[in-house]
Order: C-alpha cells, then sequence, then structure tokens
C-alpha cells in the first residue's frame, strides 16, 4: 500500500502547486491570459487540423515529399528558431554587444555547398534519413555510429529547447519549472505525434507570421517609451557609443588573433561555415524538412533562401537587444534581471549587502540616464568635444554597472547556491512584463511558447525517424541490406508514433536538469558543435574522398570525437583557450586527415 500512499500524496501535492500557480499569476491581465491561451491552442488546434496524411511512414516522416519552396524555407527556419533563439539573444546583446550575429557568416556558404553537393545526392537516393546514404558509402557500423551521434545531439539540446521557454513562467509568473516542463512538453508532443511532419511545417508557417508580428511590436514599443525627442537613430547612438553595435570584430588584437574569443569575423567565416555545413547537412532535424519538398529544385530554393534571410533575421533579433541597453539607459534597470530571487536570501546574512550594491547601482543608473541624456544632445547640436565626453562616460558607468552586477550576483550565489546568476536568458522578457501593454505581454509570451514548439517539434520528428530508419527497421531483420518494405507499412507507421512520444518523453526529462547551462543560446551551440565537427568530417569524405573505406573512417570518426570532447573539458579548466565554433573545425580535420592515414597505412584486406 505504501506506493499509492506516495501517488497519493504526490497527487495531492501537485493539485496544491497548481492552485499556486493560479494565484501567482493573477498579475497577468484578463487580455494576457485570453491572447496566450487563443493563440497556443489555436496553434495545436491547426496542426492537429493539417496532421490528415497518407497513414505510411513516408507521409508521417516526409510528407510524401509534396512541400513546395516556401514551406520547405519556413520549416527550416522554424526548426533552427527555436525558443532560445527569441528569449536568450536579445540578452546576448544586450550584455555582450551584437558581435554573436557573426556566428552566421558562414551560413549563406554553406547553403551554396549543400546544394550543389549533398541535396542532389539524398533527392537522387530518395533517402529518409541522411545516414541511409552512409551505409551505401561505407557500412553499417559507420551508418549507425552517426546516426547515434545525431540522436545523442538532438535529444539533449531539444530537452534544453523545452526549458527555454519554460523559464517564463517559472521565473516571472513564480510557476514552479518541473511543472512547466511538463507542461510544455505535453502540449507539443499532442500534435507532433499525431500529425508528424505534416502538421510541423505548417504550424511552423503560421507561428513565424504570429512571431514577427510580435517581435517587431515589442522593437517598436522599446524605441516608443524612450524620452520625448529621442528616436530610432539616437537609440542607435547610444547602443553604439556602449559599445553594442560591435556587429563586426576581427578578433585580433595587439597580441594577435584571440582563439578563445567565441565570435568574430574569421570565426564566424570559417567555424561558422562548418558548423552550418555539419548542422544542414548531416543533422536529420534539418535534413528531414528539405527532404519533404517536392523536388531538387524546390529543396534548393529553400535551403539558398534560408541563406539569404537568415543573417538579416539574426541582426534584427539581436538589434532588439542593443535597444534594450539604450532603453535602460534613460529608465531604471533592475540590477539582476531575474525576479524571482527568493524573499529569505533578502533577510540573510547577506541582505544588507545585496541591498547596499542595489542602492549604489541605482545611483550610477541615474547618472548614466543624465549621460545619455547629455550625449544625445550634444551630439544633435554637433558638439564633437562634449559628445565624446559623454560617450566616454558612458562606458565607463557601464563598466562600473557590470562590475556592481557581477558583485551583487556573486552575493547571490554565497546567499542561495540554487539561484541562477545568469540572467542573459531574463533580459528581454523582463522588459516585457514590466512595459509592454496588457495583450501584447500575453502575445509576446506565447511567441517564446511557438518558437520553442516549432524547433522541438521537428526534433521530434526527426529523432523519431532516425529512430525507426536507421535502428528499428535496418535491424528488425538479420538480413544483409533489409529495406523499410520488410516491416509492415501500418505497423511502422504507429510505432513512429511511439517512437515520437518516447523521444518527448526523454526531451522533457533533460529539461528537467537544464537549469544554471548560462546563457541558453550558447549552451545549445557549444553541445552541438561537440558532434556535428565529426559528423561533417565523415560525410566530406564519403562525397570528396572515394579511396578511403568505412572501417578507416569509422575510427577516424570515434578517435575525433574523444578529441573533441577531451578539448572541450581541457577548455572548460581553463587549460587551453578555444572558441567552440573551433571545435566544428577540429572535429571535420581530424576525421579527414586520420582516416586518410588510416586508409594510407592499414592493409587493403584489413579496410
Amino acid at each position: 500500500m505504501e506506493p499509492l500512499v506516495c501517488i497519493a500524496h504526490h497527487c495531492v501535492a501537485g493539485f496544491n502547486s497548481f492552485l499556486l500557480l493560479v494565484h501567482q499569476t493573477l498579475f497577468m491581465s484578463a487580455a494576457d491570459w485570453i491572447v496566450l491561451i487563443i493563440t497556443l491552442t489555436g496553434i495545436v488546434a491547426y496542426g492537429l487540423y493539417k496532421s490528415r496524411t497518407t497513414k505510411n511512414i513516408e507521409g508521417y516522416f516526409l510528407n510524401n515529399r509534396t512541400m513546395p519552396w516556401y514551406i520547405v524555407l519556413l520549416s527550416i527556419m522554424g526548426t533552427q528558431a527555436s525558443a532560445i533563439t527569441f528569449l536568450s539573444a536579445p540578452g546576448q546583446a544586450f550584455t555582450d554587444g551584437m558581435r554573436f550575429v557573426q556566428y552566421y557568416f558562414g551560413l549563406p556558404i554553406a547553403m551554396v555547398i549543400l546544394s550543389i553537393t549533398f541535396v542532389p545526392m539524398f533527392s537522387k537516393l530518395k533517402v529518409f534519413t541522411a545516414y541511409e546514404f552512409l551505409e551505401q558509402r561505407f557500412d553499417i557500423k559507420t551508418r549507425t555510429f552517426t546516426s547515434a551521434l545525431f540522436l545523442l545531439s538532438r535529444g539533449l539540446s531539444t530537452g534544453i529547447s523545452i526549458y527555454a521557454p519554460s523559464i517564463i513562467l517559472s521565473s516571472l509568473l513564480g510557476w514552479n519549472i518541473y511543472w512547466v516542463n511538463i507542461f510544455m512538453g505535453g502540449m507539443l508532443i499532442i500534435y507532433t505525434v499525431s500529425g508528424g511532419a505534416k502538421s510541423v511545417a505548417y504550424t511552423q508557417q503560421l507561428q513565424f507570421v504570429i512571431i514577427f508580428a510580435g517581435m517587431f511590436l515589442a522593437g517598436y514599443y522599446i524605441v516608443h517609451q524612450l524620452p520625448a525627442g529621442i528616436g530610432f537613430s539616437d537609440a542607435l547612438k547610444v547602443s553604439g557609443a556602449g559599445g553594442k553595435l560591435n556587429a563586426i570584430t576581427t578578433g585580433v588584437s595587439s597580441k594577435g588573433f584571440d582563439w578563445k574569443d567565441r565570435y568574430n569575423l574569421i570565426s564566424g567565416l570559417i567555424g561558422g561555415l562548418f558548423l552550418a555545413l555539419s548542422y544542414f547537412g548531416t543533422d536529420q532535424s534539418q535534413v528531414g524538412r528539405y527532404l519533404t519538398a517536392k523536388g531538387l529544385t524546390e529543396s534548393r530554393v529553400g535551403l539558398l533562401m534560408n541563406g539569404l534571410v537568415k543573417v538579416p533575421m539574426q541582426f534584427f533579433i539581436l538589434l532588439i537587444g542593443a535597444l534594450l541597453f539604450t532603453f535602460y539607459q534613460f529608465k531604471s534597470s533592475p540590477v539582476f534581471f531575474n525576479s524571482s530571487v527568493p524573499a529569505k536570501v533578502f533577510t540573510g546574512q547577506f541582505g544588507d549587502s545585496l541591498r547596499s550594491v542595489d542602492s549604489a547601482f541605482k545611483l550610477l543608473n541615474t547618472k548614466q540616464n543624465l549621460y545619455a541624456t547629455n550625449y544625445v544632445n550634444a551630439y544633435k547640436n554637433n558638439n564633437t568635444a562634449i559628445s565624446v565626453l559623454y560617450k566616454d562616460s558612458i562606458s565607463n558607468a557601464n563598466t562600473q554597472m557590470d562590475g556592481l552586477k557581477t558583485h551583487y550576483k556573486a552575493l547571490l550565489k554565497k546567499a542561495d547556491a540554487s539561484i541562477d546568476t545568469n540572467d542573459t536568458n531574463y533580459v528581454f522578457l523582463r522588459f516585457v512584463i514590466d512595459n509592454l501593454p496588457k495583450g501584447l505581454v500575453g502575445l509576446l509570451i506565447a511567441i517564446i511558447f511557438l518558437a520553442s514548439w516549432g524547433s522541438i517539434a521537428a526534433a521530434l520528428n526527426s529523432l523519431a525517424s532516425s529512430t525507426m530508419i536507421d535502428f528499428y527497421a535496418r535491424f528488425k531483420r538479420k538480413l544483409p541490406h533489409p529495406s523499410v518494405t520488410d516491416i509492415e507499412e501500418a505497423k511502422k507507421y504507429h510505432l513512429s508514433k511511439w517512437f515520437t512520444l518516447g523521444w518527448g518523453l526523454f526531451c522533457v526529462v533533460i529539461a528537467e536538469f537544464s537549469n544554471r547551462m548560462g546563457s541558453l543560446i550558447e549552451a545549445v551551440n557549444v553541445l552541438g558543435s561537440l558532434f556535428y565537427g565529426v559528423m561533417l568530417g565523415i560525410f566530406l569524405v564519403a562525397f570528396y574522398i572515394k579511396r578511403i573505406g568505412g572501417t578507416a573512417v569509422f575510427w577516424a570518426a570515434v578517435i575525433g570525437e574523444i578529441i573533441v570532447i577531451v578539448l572541450f573539458f581541457l577548455d572548460k579548466a581553463e587549460i587551453i583557450g578555444i572558441g567552440f565554433l573551433w571545435f566544428n573545425v577540429v572535429g571535420a580535420l581530424a576525421v579527414i586527415i586520420l582516416s586518410s592515414l588510416f586508409q594510407a597505412f592499414a592493409s587493403k584486406k584489413a579496410f
């Protein structure tokens, strides 16, 4: 009977938690709740409506390859632009400037390369997953290893993507993070399991329209709420004075190139190119998007348009963060943007110290308001000397304010080690909650959910397709080369839904352990960089070095992955300094070089 007592206890506790959640979120207006609920339920209903498709795995995973290029484009963009993009990127620009945009500079080049090489091959072979091609080119162990790398990396990163929007309700509305993760995962699993690739693609189309409408409105209100006489161009001037418009940086200083600098022109073009080639050429969550196209031309156009649109899109999102920096030069800024710090922290032994730092920050923020106002007036009056003086004052004040923020976070960590002191992810959300009108708050919160659902739904669909095609269908019957028709079509279709559900539950579990990871947009990209380089190296060998066989490339990939993991931990321990984008280059080159050596020095019989 004890297990039943425990279950009953947890049910009562869960119900009490739910009542507490309702009570804590009453400050949201009725209009906000109406907009939020209608938007989210509307998307789920639309996804279920569009889920009517052929009851076979080609319909479930690839929508019978019938998508036009513009749906392919929106599906590709919706898959890569998760809630992390809209949640964390503005905070990234607010704290570090717009140099993160350089991370995407290699993407347009990658789209051209993929359209010429990878896409025609995948289209010609009519594959379900990218990894089927590897068995035809190499052998089963190389296919299985690469698919396993994908499942591991995508499964973990999707868990982080579920956690990202859960921060909204848990931290800003006072909701329990564990219940929110379950709610977030459960809602999107419903239409992903039911509809497959078709519901994913068409809901992403609608989501993008809503998302960009909301983001433009947010940008408008940032500028609209600035003091009278301060317009958009003035806001950019202030952002530039604070060093936030640093969209182009070389990474080169008087000491030479800084390899640990994560975002610069060189790492973006080279490391970003390798990462984009890996992501769009070897990650099934993206390959599966353009495999749904009507034909080769539709796939190519979708990819190439993505290369043209993605950089300006990311620039705009980061620009919102730079404008937020200007906003808080003229308005009162919190020393810590995560408003969910427990009250006990301020009544404990560090309470007086925290209040002291907060007071010093507010005083400096007041001076900052004066500096920003005088700077705008000076350059409007063409008083160069005075404008330079106040520009320096803005920069110096921000340096001091950053120091106070760092000290405040250190005190918070001492007071309560469970507090997430990296508040980059909360900057944009705090502005939304504190400053936007009723109704628009609900829309912006809904946008974070929608962006999350778009990328997560595509990821779950791709995880299920790789599990079904590369593992279950491949190994179900012990034949040399079983085809997907070896298992009854109806059984495969229903099993695919169960695989989707299983991966959804796995990702929810990962989300429960994704706290304290710092900037989520960095975390998910660092995670991808641990695997993508090696995966790309395997495909590059497959396409361009025909003399290398399966065993050589398999062991090169295993060793290459070990090298990347070792470099990651050495970098974490600060024994070496290397930006995470370079992991992609190292992984790819390791596979190419090692496989060439193994093939050259091994006997033809062994390899």
